[in-house]
């Protein structure tokens, strides 16, 4: 048995996240898909009911973020931190983003329409049954389409928010897809903590029929970054923020700073003042939903972490270039 134990699914965007980052530090681990076989182990040591969990000398933990911090302090090398404090700060940016905004349009993606509903339902049951497909299926698969349905709200996914939800990761995507053409990973040479997140949910989207199709078809950058960072390797040191400014720039200004930032801004009002719902007017229009506390938490410390860096003149000057510096230098206004 090795020191390192995950517990996670093949259809949770936050287990690939992790599991990537453990083959990219090199370090062996028993990788345990999550199903009913396992499910009392699994209790043992979960303190909530998701996954990832992972097992290791240092403890149990279930956050995704604070396991890929964990891994950079236990495992510097290979490193996956950029060294320029501009691209550090950047990178915390895109791991939020990538958990708790493009998580909204993955799920909005699967859940939300067919043929993707009940193609994912069949997977999660599958996964369940220690991977294989039961005799009697349709009755349990229609059971979890409902339930994931009935999520939607929960997670600001619902029908209104879902034309939003679709043209943001797809102006995010063509972006992305624009400065991979020319970059191996997002800050040069070797992956961070945003490629690891990024990828993850775009890697959930490639198994779903509609935004699978678009991507390969649209962003084919995209999609093949994304087989890559499944066992990511360096190839090389990252690079200077001034040469990954042309095409990463208008990865932030073109939706970063129009949807996430916005949206986080006003969540975290709304969780600070304990309100139950707020609505944002995004570019795209009027976003309304259920205020989540834990992605106000998640928010809160990345501008605590952005800002002890915007003394760099360099992360000024690009956040100043994407529209995005006024999110970072003052508290969430009322909402």
């Amino acid at each position: 048995m090795a020191d390192y134990r995950l517990f996670g699914a093949e259809t949770s965007p936050y287990s690939l996240k992790v599991r990537s980052a453990l083959r990219y530090k090199g370090i062996a681990f028993d990788w345990i898909a999550r199903s009913a076989s396992n499910e009392a182990e699994f209790r043992k040591h979960a303190l909530t009911p998701t996954v990832p969990l992972l097992i290791s000398p240092a403890g149990t933990v279930q956050d995704s973020t604070l396991i890929l911090t964990q891994l950079e302090a236990s495992h510097p090398e290979p490193a996956a931190r950029p060294e320029e404090a501009a691209s550090q700060a950047l990178s915390l940016i895109l791991e939020d983003y990538a958990d708790e905004w493009l998580n909204k349009c993955m799920f909005q993606q699967r859940w939300g329409q067919q043929p993707d509903r009940d193609a994912a339902a069949m997977r999660v049951l599958i996964q369940l049954n220690d991977g294989k497909k039961p005799r009697a299926f349709k009755a349990p698969a229609r059971q979890i389409a409902t339930r994931m349905l009935a999520r939607l709200s929960l997670v600001g996914a619902e029908a209104e928010n879902a034309p939003t939800l679709e043209s943001s990761y797809r102006r995010f995507a063509l972006r992305l897809n624009t400065h991979l053409q020319n970059h191996l990973f997002i800050f040069g040479g070797r992956p961070s903590a945003a490629d690891f997140a990024i990828a993850a949910q775009f890697q959930q989207m490639l198994t779903d029929p509609t935004p699978g199709s678009w991507l390969k078809e649209k962003a084919p950058f995209v999609a093949a970054w994304c087989e890559h960072m499944e066992d990511p390797k360096a190839s090389g040191p990252y690079l200077p923020l001034s040469e990954l400014e042309a095409t990463l720039l208008p990865v932030f200004e073109g939706e970063v700073a129009r949807t996430y930032l916005p949206w986080a801004h006003a969540n975290a009002a709304s969780a600070s003042r304990e309100k139950k719902k707020f609505s944002v007017t995004l570019d795209d229009g009027l976003f309304e939903q259920a205020t989540q506390a834990y992605a106000a938490r998640a928010f809160n410390g990345v501008r605590g972490a952005i800002a002890g860096r915007m003394n760099d003149p360099a992360l000024s000057a690009f956040l100043d270039a994407a529209g995005a510096r006024s999110f970072f230098v003052r508290a969430p206004a009322n909402t």
